[in-house]
């Protein structure tokens, strides 16, 4: 397998170039948590073409640290297309030749919606640490508010893997006459014991940090050692033991010696993707986010029959053989939960070494199977 940001072996049809907009709101958006926010702005972006009834669209909700770039490129030298191009984009398994899809950068976030780094306008200031806590339930009533303005009654799908497939378990909760099918890859009904523990140390590394300041830091100044730290820490989980041990066994950095602080080829890995994460990330949205996914938690209406109903969305649960982190064992209990109350749905595994991140890699098996599901 190969990241989606690998260059294809032969000349293909690419989203290129795309662009995003905003979606702006004076409305208060209250929260659920208590507090409100006194506007709105949710960036999003659209690959393909609505039909005239609007029957075609689908919402590809991103995980933790992604955004509403999902496929395709702003110019055509830009090194890397958005975070799942390998899935969405022209006789893709998510096909723009047919679809209509939509990504939206969530609440909370730091790519344009609002989020700490926003200014408020009650105080001319960005939110920093006071940016109010929110849910995966706030972020979905903010996407819902963008499908509206796009004129969309009912979504053909909702597609998401990791926190988007949480929230596309909202979606069939919360507004299931106006979805038709979701499909959930690595998520569970829950948030794990083990999935909150590795988020609240990740969340230490950044609080503990001197120039974390209680959230109150200005740009540039922040806590850019301990986010790079919790980065690297969450990173672990997204991958597997046989990963590592395929991608670097026991190599060593070339050149280095026994007391250099990087000297293992693992480390300088993961020291780059903690420096990578830090330019592009901030840290107040790093701790909102992922306490909005620790609170996550579907079981208690799944046993109610409250969460999926036989009237509502097909359901896809798609879950990765060596993911540690969402195991397979919670998709076949999202499954068992569907079909004990006559929801159309089904299960397809892909057998890999990638761990949890292997729901952002290529698989033919997993192209074919998605395409299928929607139809």
């Amino acid at each position: 397998m190969s990241d989606c940001s690998a260059k294809p072996s032969a000349p293909r049809r690419e989203l290129c170039p795309v662009a995003y907009a905003d979606f702006k709101s004076a409305d208060t958006f209250p929260l659920e948590l208590g507090g409100e926010l006194p506007s709105l702005n949710l960036r999003y972006e659209t690959y393909g073409t609505l039909l005239p009834d609007k029957s075609n669209a689908i919402l590809v909700p991103h995980a933790l640290s992604g955004d509403h770039h999902v496929a395709g490129r702003y110019l055509p030298d830009d090194t890397k297309p958005g975070w799942w191009d390998c899935f969405v984009g022209p006789g893709k398994a998510i096909d723009t030749d047919r679809f209509f899809v939509i990504g939206i950068n969530c609440i909370g976030g730091c790519q344009g919606s609002t989020g700490p780094i926003s200014i408020d306008p009650r105080t001319g200031k960005a939110y920093g640490g006071f940016f109010p806590e929110i849910t995966l339930g706030d972020i979905v009533r903010a996407q819902r508010l963008v499908i509206q303005q796009l004129g969309i009654k009912k979504l053909h799908a909702v597609v998401g893997g990791s926190m988007g497939g949480m929230q596309a378990l909202i979606w069939c909760a919360d507004y299931s006459a106006e979805v038709g099918r979701i499909a959930v890859l690595a998520a569970g009904l829950s948030q794990s014991p083990m999935a909150i523990a590795l988020n609240a140390v990740s969340r230490a590394c950044v609080e503990t940090d001197p120039n974390y300041r209680g959230g109150h830091y200005a740009p540039g100044e922040g806590p850019v050692s301990g986010l790079a730290v919790g980065r690297r820490l969450a990173h672990i989980s997204y991958l597997s033991s046989a990963s590592f041990e395929q991608k670097f066994g026991r190599a060593r950095v070339l050149g280095a010696q026994p007391n250099n602080p990087v000297f293992w080829q693992v480390e300088s890995y993961l020291e780059h993707q903690g420096q990578s994460f830090v330019k592009r990330f901030d840290a107040n949205s790093w701790l909102r986010i992922t306490r909005a996914v620790d609170r996550f938690d579907m079981t208690a209406r799944a046993a109610a029959g409250a969460l999926f109903c036989a009237h509502g969305p097909d359901v896809l649960a798609i879950g990765f053989s060596s993911d540690w982190l969402y195991p397979t064992s919670e998709l076949r209990m999202l499954l068992a939960a569907a079909t004990a109350v006559g929801v159309n749905a089904a299960y397809h595994e892909v057998i890999t070494d990638a761990g949890h991140d292997g729901f952002l890699l290529p698989d033919t098996g997993l192209t074919v199977r998605l395409h299928a599901f929607l139809g």
